[in-house]
């Protein structure tokens, strides 16, 4: 039976003869407020609707020709074996043709198909996403946003006044829900967070024009736009409609996945995400940033689906289970931007120790940001993570900074709320003197954790290294003695025995700080 909600071309194209080629009947179609989506096996097609929302325009013929070209083009910086054309679509009488003769009426993106179970939200639910395929999330995402393009154009959509636009129009937009799924204690923090800082580190989004961390982005970057299929990550549904929101600091697009990861209650996901994605990128200067965008992208989740609330369609039931979604990411979007206090972990040990092993694990226990020092010494450099350093990168000279970078990222993000794990040797007393001392000047808590293991082993780990950023070898190994902890430092030592299970030992340790 005909549906008489839908227009005739897409009551034809969920007809198995419509296509020039096999499908696997039924067809399904899925719906959202700006498109259709029909599935037939192995190919996807995409109809935009003739709707104009202001920020999107897809009213007249034109328009969504234009944007289907566009969405075509853009997903192919991120998905190119999986959008393939877009394909006009003719009408004779009162039927419709894919690719038939004559002028076009309609056009559809075709792409190919990929089942369902590949999206990293139903991996999620599942429980089938992890830290290993996290982190190689956060790789795919750091080269596409390296890769991506900027210029002036696109810089200037990071000012102040941009920036603050679209986040002041979704308090506008929402003062209507207020006593509903928001309270106005909630609102109010929530824009007073915004307004401070817009007034009081308008500099921080300076620095991010000039460092060229406003890019051509994906725009809508969370987990239902990302699939794992054919054992690689395709990101795909780009904006593509609206340069606003794809013209953005790389910040803005990595935190609808931090928000999607914090809104379960999966630090440490957010952990291996963002270490490794800043870690790639160089980045962790905008991590001062992430908290207003991870905030904005809460709020609008928030304020979308606020907007069921008002419609006579939807039925009771599921306006409740709206009510109930939005006031969570009402309160997601409050409480991430709140005062924090910030940590500091400073590893300690030889070569071959654990220490890196040892920081990802207890950052994953405390929702940290691991910085490695042989990822800031070669970012310093100028080296590809996974090139061999030349011998220039390994002088004193180079030590100190690399040292000196370490700790000013440590304060700098603990100042802002963040558990930082900095994860070098720290086996000389004047760094480490350093570490507390500024911990201390900023009334940061700070513990070093101290990783052994028998020379036999850290030979041995040394020795089996492979693909990873660090460069030491069993020769260097060998000129490496640590010197000892003072009395004065001792108090803020823990040893771990990284030959020993590991996660009884952090706990301890976690739990008596």
């Amino acid at each position: 039976m005909a549906d008489p909600s839908l227009p005739p071309l897409i009551e034809q194209m969920l007809e198995p003869g419509f296509y020039p080629h096999p499908v696997a009947a039924p067809l399904r179609l899925i719906q959202t407020h700006v498109s259709y989506v029909v599935l037939t096996g192995d190919y996807a097609y995409k109809v935009k609707k003739p709707v104009n929302f202001g920020f999107l325009d897809y009213s007249t013929l034109d328009l969504r020709s234009h944007f289907c070209q566009e969405e075509l083009r853009l997903n192919q910086r991120t998905a190119a074996d999986l959008y393939l054309a877009v394909l006009p679509i003719t009408q004779t009488g009162d039927r419709y043709q894919l690719k038939g003769d004559g002028d076009p009426v309609e056009y559809a993106v075709q792409m190919r198909q990929f089942p369902q179970t590949a999206l990293l939200s139903q991996m999620f639910e599942q429980g089938d996403l992890g830290e290993d395929l996290v982190r190689q999330l956060a790789t795919t995402i750091a080269n596409f946003h390296q890769a991506a393009e900027t210029d002036d154009e696109i810089r200037s959509y990071g000012t102040v006044a941009q920036v603050r636009q679209s986040i002041d129009e979704n308090y506008e937009q929402t003062l209507g829900f207020i006593g509903g799924p928001q309270t106005q204690a909630q609102f109010d923090a929530t824009q007073a967070y915004t307004d401070h800082f817009f007034t009081e580190q308008a500099d921080l989004l300076q620095q991010r024009i000039a460092g060229d961390w406003i890019r051509a982005c994906h725009g809508d970057l969370h987990l239902n736009n990302i699939c794992y299929w054919q054992n690689r990550l395709w990101l795909f549904d780009c904006i593509e409609f609206n340069k606003p929101f794809r013209f953005v600091d790389v910040m803005f697009d990595i935190a609808y996945l931090v928000m999607d990861f914090t809104a379960q209650d999966r630090p440490d996901l957010v952990s291996a995400f963002v270490s490794e994605y800043v870690e790639r990128t160089g980045d962790w200067e905008g991590l001062q940033v992430l908290p207003l965008y991870v905030s904005r992208q809460s709020y609008v989740r928030a304020k979308v689906t606020s907007f069921l609330l008002g419609d006579a369609a939807i039925p009771e039931a599921e306006k409740q289970a709206a009510a109930a979604k939005a006031a969570r990411y009402y309160t997601l979007a409050h409480d991430y931007v709140q005062p924090r206090q910030g940590r500091l972990f400073l590893m300690a040990g030889l070569s071959g120790a654990g220490k890196s092993t040892v920081a990802r694990a207890l950052s994953s226990e405390v929702g940290a940001i691991h910085i490695r020092s042989d990822a800031v010494r070669k970012h310093l450099g100028g080296v590809p993570l996974h090139q061999q350093g030349p011998e220039g990168l390994y002088t004193p000279a180079m030590t100190q900074r690399t040292y000196d970078r370490l700790l000013h990222l440590g304060i700098t993000l603990a100042r802002q709320g963040y558990t930082v794990v900095l994860d070098a040797k720290y086996d000389r007393a004047q760094p480490r003197d350093a570490a507390i001392a500024q911990a201390q000047a900023h009334d940061l808590p700070l513990d070093i954790v101290y990783c052994t293991a028998p020379q036999s082993v850290l030979r041995q780990r040394v020795q089996a290294r492979t693909g990873d950023i660090a460069d030491a070898t069993v020769a260097v190994l060998a000129r490496q003695a640590l010197e000892p902890f003072g009395p004065e430092v001792e108090p803020y030592v823990t040893t771990v025995d990284t030959t020993q299970s590991l996660k009884p030992q952090l706990i301890s340790m976690i739990g008596g700080n």
